[in-house]
């Protein structure tokens, strides 16, 4: 049991401007453990620091939901495609000065973009694994003690054909 009175020990480092200077680490993509290093303690001590004060805690979330948000937008964006306004600035030879020619980029569909956001974002619809179960009558088990060899294999082609569908092709015996 702890029998130290309230109050006694080191007191905090923790200051109030601490919360907005989280809030920029964290909206830069900063963690926990550079949080501490930046503020130079020790990585428990960020996390008292979010239990006990609740304006560092909220700041620290505001500024993760923020860099995590821009992120999610990038990788849509590059999932879906898309365009910006630029100019290619060019010095022909001979010329004063420089021509400069605005045109719009465009930057199409990313495959690998669209996979990933589609496996985290749909995993039911996209995840590379799919579970299969086959069960006999009623969720029950499959039943073939009672068959000749040749009638199990016919049963299982049965079944095989039921979930995959039939594309003619002869499993031998």
């Amino acid at each position: 049991m702890n029998t130290k009175p309230m109050g006694v020990g080191r007191p905090t480092s923790y200051r109030p401007e601490f919360a907005e200077q989280a809030a920029k680490l964290c909206r830069l993509g900063a963690k926990d453990a550079e949080l501490a290093n930046f503020f130079e303690v020790d990585e428990s001590t960020i996390n008292r620091w979010k239990a006990a004060h609740p304006e560092f805690c909220k700041s620290l979330k505001a500024g993760k939901a923020q860099a995590d948000a821009e992120v999610a937008d990038r990788l849509f964006r590059r999932a879906t495609g898309y365009e910006h306004e630029a100019v290619k600035v060019f010095m022909p030879a001979g010329a004063s000065a420089p021509v400069y020619a605005p045109y719009t980029e465009r930057f199409p569909p990313d495959p690998t973009s669209m996979i990933f956001w589609l496996k985290n974002r749909r995993p039911d619809l996209w995840r590379d694994a799919h579970r299969q179960e086959h069960t006999g009558k009623d969720g029950g088990p499959i039943e073939t003690a009672a068959l000749s060899p040749d009638e199990r294999v016919a049963k299982v082609r049965r079944m095989l054909d039921e979930a995959y569908g039939s594309d003619g092709v002869e499993v031998p015996t």
